[in-house]
């Protein structure tokens, strides 16, 4: 009886009062809480709802969803041979429908497909097929809803400069990928990549470009990244068995030879051809191509990450009997804008071909991610909620409030009637649940000194706590960083099927040096800035290797310090676009690129981020005066886009001479002489427009101490004058106002 007194004493558990119960509620939700609080609070201020999309289609819609193999897209390339090729937007190729001054890649996207009503969460892989003036391009679709591999089509009667999707051209129950087309016999075939099934199908065209019917499995063998060259008579099938003992995957290349593209096929002597390391270009990368006699292959380095690079092997000896090839050089111009360039982290696949008119163009798939990239950043995030949900429950433990407890239902004695000492020592010592309830009881008694270094009556207490939440603080803001804030890239948004660039001019001088670093090396990331114009007004100008920029800067020193010359005609440019932005003012990509998207809808209006509003007072005041009257007629230029030509030539006129008097006698206001000249031209038609920016734009003159209008009661003197000079000139700005959320995109709310 004792003994079983004693067993029956050393299964009594914890107990919890109700107190302790609600103290340890409140405990909880406070600190999660305000993790909340904060965490949104920052998801809000740092991730607009642009960030985190791999493109930007309707929210409805089930297209353009991250994907963990990348966020892939297509760009078009021309130039006089395969070697020479560069990307569209340098060849300055314009479409006034889509205010595409100039089109700029990516020319395919999964937008161009959901928008089309074919979802897609990434294109790739892309092949050409010509007939006449039309070019057919083929791709990998990868479809939201099945999360497998389809074969789109799109059309372009305009030399690649427009794709117009037509759709899926081939759907089966599994992966398809590597769409190669080829004309054989007067008959149209297509060879995807069917790997997932063990099968290299070959399918004919019944009604081309949509509709194909299978003609025969040509191998039994899970081929990737298949191709076929017709050389000296004899046709050649170049393609990676991944699946095979031993073969080192995309590191491995194997031939067989036919006499027709339908077999059948017989192994390469030498098989294989490759099976080293990733990097060395052996799996496929698009179709081969004959050059000046030459025939080549495009390989795809897969070194750091699947699909890394491009390369091209010319092939000097292709027999029955030996295979030779030797890696050439090849370089496509690749951005330095990292994410935010669409092939700016990598690009595996090319197909070139040469045009009627002689040129060739080249599509090149590229992507901002690498593989892997989403749940990467998902097992970032979650282990970082993890950790700051560790923080609070060890704080508890410090603070007395949290106690390891073990549930009364592990500690029972579920036997009923006589027991035995064996069935008791069974019962205590070997049950898990009472090593568990001796762990808890160790974690319970937390020496004293470290409770007492969170007292909260001490000063150290105090501290400790501090940084204990500062630390889950950051832990939480981390993992939302992850888990919400997509890839880190920011995007163009897509008018009409395209993307364009802009010219970015700063007006400065050598006091504001330290400004101009920052500003280039910030806004040259943004993904459609095209070049720097950097208008040097006073002091000797800064080498070009001082500025840190991923595009080109071109620095113009004006000959007199005036502020006429931020709208001095300059023939270089070569973007119909121009946005005026002083090089003290930093704001993120994404409201550049927003501005941007908002301009090329109305690129007769000058479309910027700070409204003004003028009445019959003429007193020039701050926003706050415009909120309060809710609409705005006129846009600070401080950070506008405008058409190059209009904007500039018009304010070079003679009608604008006196203007520009004015503003040299008072150094000041050339903005606003830009918006009267603009109210002037447009007659009663809007000539402004607004978009808002977000709360994280800051003024770097602050920092430096050189503002410009550093006194603002005089500056604001200054520009009233301007307002009443500028009325007797051109006319008064008060009988317009243009009210506060007027479109639909809620951008100028």
């Amino acid at each position: 009886m004792h003994k079983i007194a004693h067993n029956h004493h050393r299964y009594r558990c914890l107990s919890n009062h109700g107190g302790s119960s609600v103290r340890r509620f409140l405990f909880f939700a406070s600190c999660f809480l305000l993790y909340a609080l904060v965490a949104a609070t920052y998801a809000w201020l740092a991730f607009p709802p642009h960030i985190g999309r791999t493109d930007h289609v309707s929210s409805s819609s089930l297209g353009c969803r991250e994907d963990n193999e990348g966020s892939w897209s297509i760009g078009v390339y021309y130039g006089d041979s395969p070697f020479t090729l560069k990307p569209i937007e340098t060849v300055n190729v314009w479409r006034n429908e889509s205010a595409a001054w100039p089109v700029a890649n990516p020319i395919l996207t999964c937008a161009s497909l959901t928008n089309s009503g074919f979802p897609s969460n990434f294109v790739a892989d892309p092949f050409l097929y010509v007939q006449g003036d039309t070019l057919y391009l083929f791709f990998e679709n990868k479809n939201p809803i099945t999360l497998q591999g389809d074969i789109g089509v799109a059309e372009s009667t305009d030399k690649g400069a427009t794709w117009k999707p037509l759709g899926i051209a081939l759907d089966e129950a599994w992966h398809l990928s590597f769409p190669f087309v080829f004309n054989y016999n007067g008959q149209i075939y297509m060879m995807p990549e069917s790997s997932q099934i063990g099968e290299l199908r070959l399918y004919r065209a019944v009604n081309f470009p949509l509709s194909w019917k299978l003609e025969k499995v040509i191998l039994e063998k899970p081929l990737v990244d298949s191709t076929i060259i017709h050389h000296q008579g004899n046709y050649w099938l170049l393609g990676s068995d991944h699946s095979s003992f031993g073969t080192k995957k995309n590191g491995h290349l194997e031939i067989w030879y036919s006499s027709t593209p339908l077999g059948p096929w017989k192994p390469h002597k030498t098989n294989p051809i490759y099976n080293s390391k990733r990097n060395v270009g052996a799996r496929n990368g698009g179709r081969p191509f004959l050059h000046d006699g030459n025939l080549y292959r495009v390989g795809q380095d897969c070194g750091e990450n699947y699909g890394k690079k491009i390369r091209i092997f010319k092939i000097e000896a292709l027999s029955k009997e030996e295979y030779r090839e030797v890696q050439v050089p090849f370089d496509l111009e690749v951005s330095r804008k990292g994410k935010n360039s669409w092939n700016g982290v990598r690009q595996h696949h090319l197909v070139v071909t040469q045009l009627s008119s002689d040129g060739y163009i080249g599509l090149v798939d590229g992507d901002r991610v690498t593989s892997g990239d989403l749940f990467h950043r998902l097992l970032l995030g979650y282990a970082s909620l993890a950790g700051a949900i560790t923080l609070v429950v060890l704080l508890g433990f410090l603070l007395g409030i949290v106690n390891c407890v073990v549930p009364s239902t592990w500690c029972m004695n579920y036997y009923a009637g006589k027991r035995t000492d064996t069935v008791l020592n069974l019962e205590t010592d070997g049950f898990f649940s009472d090593k568990l309830r001796r762990l808890c009881s160790r974690l319970n008694r937390v020496p004293s000194f470290l409770r007492g270094l969170v007292k909260p009556s001490s000063k150290l207490g105090r501290l400790a706590l501090g940084l204990i939440l500062l630390v889950g603080v950051l832990f939480s803001c981390v993992g939302i960083s992850y888990i919400y804030g997509g890839s880190g890239a920011v995007e163009p948004y897509i008018f009409k099927g395209h993307v364009s660039k802009f010219t970015l001019a700063t007006m400065t001088y050598d006091a504001r040096l330290w400004n101009l670093k920052m500003y280039v090396k910030h806004y040259s990331r943004c993904a459609s800035v095209k070049e720097i114009v950097v208008i040097w007004n006073k002091g000797p100008p800064p080498e070009l290797t001082e500025l840190d920029s991923a595009v080109p800067v071109r620095i113009r020193v004006e000959k007199r310090n005036s502020l006429n010359n931020r709208f001095n005609i300059d023939p270089l440019i070569k973007t119909r676009a121009v946005l005026e932005l002083d090089d003290d003012i930093m704001m993120s990509c994404d409201l550049i690129e927003k501005g941007f998207r908002v301009w090329r809808e109305h690129p007769e209006r000058l479309v910027g981020f700070y409204p003004r509003y003028v009445d019959g007072n003429m007193t020039y005041s701050a926003e706050k005066f415009a909120r309060s009257h809710k609409g705005y007629n006129m846009i600070l230029t401080g950070a506008a886009f405008m058409d190059v030509g209009f904007a500039f030539g018009m304010y070079q006129s003679d009608k604008a001479k006196l203007g520009r008097e004015f503003v040299d006698e008072q150094f000041n206001c050339e903005d606003v002489l830009l918006n009267f000249l603009y109210a002037n031209a447009s007659g009663s038609t809007k000539a402004v427009e607004y978009v808002r920016p977000s709360a994280l734009v800051f003024d770097t003159s602050k920092f430096s101490g050189v503002a410009i209008s550093g006194n603002t009661n005089q500056h604001y003197r200054k520009r009233s004058e301007c307002l009443r000079r500028f009325s007797e000139l051109y006319g008064s700005l008060s009988d317009r106002r243009w009210e506060f959320g007027g479109r639909k995109d809620g951008w100028d709310l």
